[in-house]
């Protein structure tokens, strides 16, 4: 590879690092065409990272695709570049200073006539048609300003000079838009002329960008040009050749290589790399008219910058060192936030003074609009949890702790952790695994007759305390040991439990509002519900009593007319009738309005990635996704005015059980030793408590997320720890990091790049990290109460499809669930994964298969009596992803997995001398990581 080759290379990698950047090009073909009128520069062509085409007619662009064409036009083009007239770094101002230049700056051997320099420039300098991207209302504008004239004349003469300021469709082209800013233009102009003998050739490079007025479609600071002119019956040859120009600009390195060249022979060497890289399809086995759509994704231009000696090719499958070197992809544990200082609270300061540079802007990078829809969205999802929770939480501990308490817990324990923690983006709240403990809890208090308020206080104490050691000896350490096995163990089985409950939920409507599943046409007359204030009735509303036969009638009895069923049962009346227990319609709309939301959910979200509608408005779209369903469906059960259960908010501060004050004492009604004996239940709620915070703070802080600020696994688990004092003293429920709530708070603020060329997907650029939204969130969550009419006109079936929404995503973005579908799947239609081209497929069952068989060990251990050994069982999943390296190679599981932290260091130490290896083996692993940047891994908790 030639030098500057070379140094385009290493230019490129520092931009893919962000060390360095260049300027995208924006490329137009023009071509010189035959015309009534006469010759004509017209734009045929343009490039921005894919090719787009004037379609037959002039009135269109094709839809971006990659381009294709021939081999032979490319080796046209190298005899161009050899021969040709090549200025670089030319000084110039004006297009008729570039052309001057060129004419007389050719090779002696073909060096043209005066009068065909004449000619020529004067050609050249004709003002090109461009075909601008209009927008609908200046369609309908000049559809309306000529109805009857045929076609809008919107071209200049064909003979009118390039005009030295932009013209008015210029600066009305909405093509600007899709422009990055900073880029700049190349021109590339073909074409065929009677007058000249040979071809005339010209390449261009400008010392710095200059503004050609009228020469470009979009007024853009120009810096390449490339000529190619010649006689007649070459046409299409001529065409071909630009295209190829073009596409050779596309091109990355080439491009860098086309700007840091100094002589002729360093271009022709980076064209010759480009050859080296080159796929050629073969003749009549594909259709060279059609068009290949652009990828999802681009791969990444790592690969393409590594220098491989040709004995030194990676074979097989057991590259040991690659293995080691992709251990540390996609993890935090590499990072500084994990390492050991061996100072007691030497990572919590390090914490602290990671965070602290960024306070001030964690609340000024708030203040964008896309923050309003995430607070909305959060927050719903936040009161709906908070009343679920609270609700399961009351039935568990006989209202010991209820809806207010959770209201409570939830506004105080969020705020004071969004204002101090490492981590603001996290979101907390009672999750599935600490309502386990809870119910055991309260169950043992009863069985030994303890208060069981003032035993969890103390349990709440120790807890606390082994939470502060744990933070002073720096043990979240150990979340480096957390690797794909154990995280999405445990995200799929939260997973599954939020989607069972929402399920459960909806089921448990046909108790409350039952179905009559004997209802007969024919007997229509035979149903009716009285109110008799008589005697006590045989059949009231909600008991359990046979029904009589529809066919049995029923004497009517004594009762004013027009009692309402609350009137008939408030005057001490009986309900009695065949129709009495059911309610009809409400059952159904519910699981309309279930399915409803969640259908909305899942459509409008994925809006932003249609083919309708501006881009604008697609994102709007889908940033208030989640909000424009619940409306919507409000809207429909308002419209209906059927009595679905709403959403029930408590209007007034008081505890659930009157029993029970806001205060609880640690002394008094439960023996002395109970404060003892609380230490060892309180190791298992600090064990849970630990491995359900930092196994969401490892999946927060990902690298592919792309946060800026750092993370803080100590600081916050500090702010839990100390969080649970104050709870558990006012017996409030007991917080950890919400994995669901967390990443769709994340996804609700994902920030994607404002331009992007046609073809190409917008760039993920990472998370609008700040504290503003999560404080918001707990803030309006703590004044619910005072919102209760407003709330009150929710329904319950609707908040319940939002969050089956959020568990169906979470399942469907682990790996997990892409390997379970594999075990279903034909291998001839298995998709084109990553690990299925380095692991055999019955290594990848198999790792599945004892993935899926702690996950049932999981449910199985949570649904029990089991269930106090489950914060263990938590912790043993570490084990079991230890001695799967019993079972599998370091190979398969560093593409299944991660490797463990002391394996990893082991095959670090060897892998030196394999370097290049290395970089080929990763390559793979590097370009997923590329393409999947922009997905964001919502896992359920």
């Amino acid at each position: 590879m030639a030098p500057v080759a070379k140094q385009a290379g290493a230019t490129l990698q520092q931009e893919e690092r962000g060390d360095a950047t260049c300027p995208l090009l924006f490329i137009q073909l023009n071509q010189l065409l035959s015309t009534p009128a006469g010759l004509e520069w017209r734009e045929t062509a343009r490039w921005i990272k894919f090719e787009e085409k004037v379609e037959d007619g002039g009135e269109r662009w094709s839809a971006p695709h990659v381009p294709a064409l021939p081999l032979h036009s490319l080796f046209r083009l190298r005899t161009c570049l050899q021969k040709g007239t090549m200025l670089l770094d030319l000084d110039a101002t004006s297009f008729k200073e570039i052309i001057d230049k060129a004419l007389s700056g050719q090779p002696k051997e073909a060096e043209l006539q005066p009068e065909l320099r004449e000619s020529l420039a004067a050609l050249l300098l004709r003002q090109p048609q461009h075909q601008p991207t209009k927008s609908l209302l200046w369609l309908l504008t000049e559809l309306g300003l000529s109805p009857c004239q045929g076609k809008a004349k919107s071209w200049s003469e064909p003979r009118a000079q390039l005009s030295e300021t932009p013209l008015k469709e210029q600066l009305r082209n909405r093509f600007k838009k899709k422009v990055p800013p900073g880029a700049e233009a190349a021109h590339v102009a073909v074409g065929e002329v009677e007058f000249l003998e040979k071809p005339f050739t010209a390449f261009i490079r400008l010392r710095r960008g200059v503004a050609l007025g009228s020469l470009a479609e979009v007024t853009l600071p120009s810096r390449f040009l490339f000529v190619l002119l010649g006689p007649r019956s070459e046409v299409k040859a001529y065409h071909e050749v630009g295209r190829a120009m073009a596409m050779l600009l596309t091109d990355e390195l080439f491009q860098r290589v086309a700007r840091q060249a100094e002589h002729r022979e360093d271009l022709i060497a980076g064209m010759e790399v480009f050859l080296d890289e080159l796929t050629v399809l073969p003749p009549r086995k594909w259709d060279p008219s059609a068009r290949i759509p652009p990828p999802r994704c681009l791969p990444s231009p790592h690969r393409r910058t590594t220098v491989y000696p040709p004995n030194q090719q990676s074979h097989g499958n057991g590259d040991m060192a690659a293995a080691g070197h992709r251990a540390g992809l996609g993890h935090p544990r590499s990072s500084e936030e994990l390492e050991r200082t061996g100072r007691l609270f030497g990572g919590l300061l390090q914490d602290i003074r990671r965070k602290a540079p960024w306070y001030v802007s964690d609340f000024s990078d708030a203040l964008h609009p896309q923050c309003l829809p995430a607070v909305l969205y959060i927050y719903l999802a936040t009161v709906t949890n908070t009343i679920t929770f609270g609700g399961m939480l009351g039935d568990a501990t006989a209202n010991m702790q209820g809806v207010v308490e959770s209201f409570l817990g939830t506004a105080f324990a969020g705020s004071i952790f969004c204002l101090f923690s490492g981590q603001p983006l996290t979101i907390l709240s009672s999750t599935g695994p600490v309502l386990v403990f809870e119910r055991l809890l309260f169950s043992f208090s009863q069985d030994h007759r303890l208060d069981y308020l003032e035993f969890r206080l103390w349990i709440g104490i120790w807890a606390a305390f082994f939470g502060v050691v744990l933070v002073a000896t720096e043990a979240s350490h150990l979340v480096r040991y957390f690797t794909r096995f154990t995280e999405e163990g445990f995200c799929a089985l939260i997973s599954l439990i939020f989607i069972y409950d929402s399920l459960k939920k909806m089921l448990s409507l046909a108790d409350a509002f039952p179905i009559n599943w004997q209802y007969r046409l024919d007997n229509i007359t035979s149903y009716s519900c009285v109110c008799n204030l008589s005697s006590p009735g045989h059949s009231s509303a909600g008991n359990d009593t046979p029904l009589p036969s529809p066919l049995a009638l029923q004497q009517p009895p004594a009762a004013p007319a027009g009692l309402s069923r609350t009137q008939c049962l408030g005057r001490g009346g009986h309900l009695l009738g065949t129709s009495c227990q059911y309610v009809p319609d409400v059952t159904l709309i519910s699981f309309l309005l279930f399915g409803g939301t969640f259908l909305s959910c899942t459509v409008l979200k994925c809006f932003r990635s249609s083919r309708y509608f501006p881009a604008g408005v697609r994102k709007l779209v889908s940033d208030f996704a989640i909000i424009l369903a619940i409306l919507a469906s409000c809207a429909i059960d308002a419209a209906l005015g059927l009595e679905t259960p709403k959403l029930l908010v408590p209007s007034e501060l008081k505890p659930t059980n009157p029993a029970r004050g806001w205060i609880i004492f640690p002394f008094g009604a439960n023996p002395w030793w109970v404060c003892l004996v609380s230490a060892v239940p309180a190791v298992l709620v600090t064990i849970l408590i630990f491995m359900d915070q930092q196994i969401t703070a490892v999946i927060l802080n990902r690298r592919e997320y792309k946060l800026q600020k750092g993370a803080g696994f100590h600081l916050d688990l500090l702010c839990v720890s100390l969080l649970m004092v104050v709870t558990s003293a006012t017996g409030l429920p007991w917080y950890v990091s919400a994995t669901v709530i967390s990443l769709a708070h994340m996804e609700s603020l994902r920030k994607e790049s404002a331009t992007s060329a046609p073809g190409e997907h917008p760039e993920f650029l990472g998370i609008r990290e700040q504290r503003l939204t999560g404080l918001a969130v707990f803030v309006l969550t703590g004044v619910s109460i005072f919102m209760a009419p407003i709330l009150k006109h929710i329904p319950m079936p609707v908040l319940y499809g939002v969050f089956l929404h959020m568990g169906v995503a979470a399942l469907n973005s682990i790996q997990l669930t892409d390997r379970v579908q594999l075990l279903l799947m034909p291998a001839k239609h298995q998709p084109d994964l990553p690990y299925l081209r380095h692991v055999p497929l019955r290594r990848v069952h198999l790792f599945t298969v004892i993935q899926l068989l702690c996950l049932a060990l999981l449910w199985v251990l949570k649904s029990t009596m089991a269930a106090i050994i489950f914060p263990v069982m938590l912790l043993a999943l570490v084990g079991i992803r230890k001695g799967l390296e019993r079972v599998f190679s370091l190979h398969d599981l560093s593409w299944l997995d991660s490797l463990l932290p002391e394996t990893a260091g082991k095959e670090a130490e060897g892998q030196q001398p394999g370097k290049q290896k290395v970089e080929e083996s990763n390559g793979e692993e590097s370009e997923l990581m590329h393409c999947q940047g922009p997905e964001i891994n919502i896992s359920v908790n």
